[in-house]
């Protein structure tokens, strides 16, 4: 029972961890990288698609991205989804293949997106301690019907607070590099 729980637990746990950092991948940085698109759709046939599955990417340059498309057809409205997402993308268009070359960050643009990381990891520690307070009150209650004695059910909270600051360290470590990865220049 304690075992489960702490299983459950801990794949949650990673689970936020990666979530963190597919949301760290989003937030742009000094280099243009293709994880910066990956929320953007694109009206593809009437269907909303990931831009991913549209396209592939080539950083040709660090701020310089040229997406070109498996479909040509789909080259306007993959132009034209770049232009409406808030990325301060300006894509340019040669027929074949979309450029994209991102503006310089301003210092004040670096401290808005070091604040965005901010509030995403800890996001993904509330998530933690939500998943944390989940197993514990299942160990409670195992405890409390007898279904494991009281040395397990402590032992268990101990194993499940390890687990805890195991993973929340993990997500302060993403966020220090990706604060590291903002702050140069």
């Amino acid at each position: 029972m304690i075992e489960e729980a702490l299983l459950e637990a801990e794949e949650k746990m990673d689970k936020a961890v990666e979530v963190a950092k597919e949301n760290f991948a989003g937030i742009r940085t000094g280099r243009v990288n293709p994880g910066l698109f990956s929320k953007v759709m694109v009206d593809y046939y009437g269907a909303p698609t990931p831009l991913q599955q549209l396209a592939s990417f080539a950083s040709p340059e660090a701020r310089t991205l040229l997406i070109t498309p498996y479909d040509q057809s789909s080259l306007s409205a993959i132009e034209g989804a770049l232009r409406d997402s808030d990325m301060g993308a300006n894509p340019s268009n040669d027929g074949t293949v979309i450029r994209i070359t991102m503006p310089e960050l301003t210092a004040e643009r670096r401290k808005e997106y070091i604040k965005l990381a901010h509030g995403q990891a800890e996001d993904a520690k509330v998530s933690i301690r939500h998943v944390r307070r989940h197993a514990k009150d299942t160990m409670d209650k195992a405890v409390k019907d007898g279904d494991v004695g009281e040395d397990e059910g402590n032992r268990g909270e101990k194993d499940l607070d390890t687990l805890t600051k195991k993973y929340t360290d993990s997500v302060d470590t993403l966020l220090k590099s990706k604060e590291a990865e903002l702050s140069e220049v």
